[in-house]
C-alpha cells in the first residue's frame, strides 16, 4: 500500500539522505518526496512510499524518530498513486472539456491530488456567507469516499484555510467565490496511522484549484443546487 510521511527536518545536507535510508531500512520503497516550505533552517517534507503493512508501522516511525532534529509530523495512507502540480492543469483541462459535469470532476479529483480521504462541495445560506457562524452548509456533491452524511466543520466565513477537529479529522476549506459554494476536503486518522494536518501550501494548491474552477465554470455555479431528498 502507499503511505505519506511528513516529516520536519533540519534544512542541512545529509539530512534527507538520513531519512531515505532509514525508510529503505524500515521496508519502504520511496516513489515521491515532496518539499511543503523551507524556513529558517527547517524543511517540511512529504514522502510517498510503497509500505508492506501496517503493523509494522511502529517501527518505521522509530527509526525516522532517532535521527537528530527529525520529527514525525503524520503518516497516513495515500489514495492512488502520487501526484504534482502538473497534474492540476490535467484536471482543469478535464473540466473545461465537460462543464456539465465539472464540479463532480473536481470533487472526485481533489482527494487523489491532495492525499486525502474525501471531498464534498457544499452550499451556505448566502445570509450567512458573510457571518462568522451558525447556518447549515448543505452538500451538492461527495466524492465517493465520503461518508453520508458527512460531518462538515464551520466553514464560515468562506475563507482558504486548514481546520482541525478534536476527534482528530483534518479539513481544508477553499470556497468558489459565488452561490455560497465551498469545497471541504478531508483526512482523517486510521490507526495505527495518524494523518498530518493540512499544510499551508496545501491550502494554497486547493484554493488555487477551486478559483480556477470557478472561473471556468462560471455561471454554472450559479445553478447548483442540493440534491433531491428520496424516500
Amino acid at each position: 500500500m502507499l503511505l505519506r510521511v511528513r516529516v520536519t527536518l533540519p534544512d542541512r545536507p545529509g539530512t534527507l539522505g538520513q531519512i531515505a535510508r532509514t525508510l529503505g531500512v524500515s521496508g519502504a520503497d520511496i516513489v515521491q518526496v515532496v518539499v511543503l516550505e523551507r524556513l529558517g533552517g527547517r524543511a517540511v517534507d512529504d514522502f510517498t512510499v510503497v509500505w508492506p503493512g501496517e503493523p509494522r508501522v511502529e517501527r518505521l516511525l522509530a527509526g525516522l524518530a532517532a535521527i537528530p532534529g527529525v520529527r514525525v509530523d503524520g503518516v497516513w495512507r495515500a489514495i492512488g498513486a502520487p501526484t504534482t502540480t502538473g497534474q492540476d492543469a490535467e484536471l482543469l483541462a478535464q473540466v473545461a472539456a465537460n462543464p456539465a459535469d465539472g464540479l463532480a470532476t473536481l470533487v472526485d479529483a481533489v482527494p487523489g491530488l491532495l492525499a486525502a480521504d474525501w471531498a464534498v462541495a457544499a452550499m451556505v445560506p448566502l445570509d450567512w456567507a458573510s457571518r462568522s457562524g451558525g447556518g447549515a452548509a448543505a452538500v451538492v456533491r461527495a466524492s465517493w469516499r465520503a461518508p453520508v452524511p458527512p460531518a462538515l466543520p464551520e466553514v464560515t466565513p468562506l475563507r482558504a484555510r486548514a481546520i482541525s477537529s478534536p476527534e482528530g479529522t483534518h479539513h481544508a476549506v477553499a470556497p468558489f467565490g459565488r452561490a455560497g459554494l465551498v469545497l471541504v476536503v478531508a483526512r482523517r486518522h486510521s490507526s495505527p496511522l495518524t494523518a498530518a494536518a493540512f499544510h499551508a501550501t496545501e491550502v494554497d494548491r486547493l484554493a488555487q484549484l477551486v478559483r480556477a474552477g470557478a472561473v471556468i465554470l462560471g455561471d454554472r455555479l450559479d445553478l447548483v443546487g442540493p440534491p433531491p431528498v428520496t424516500a
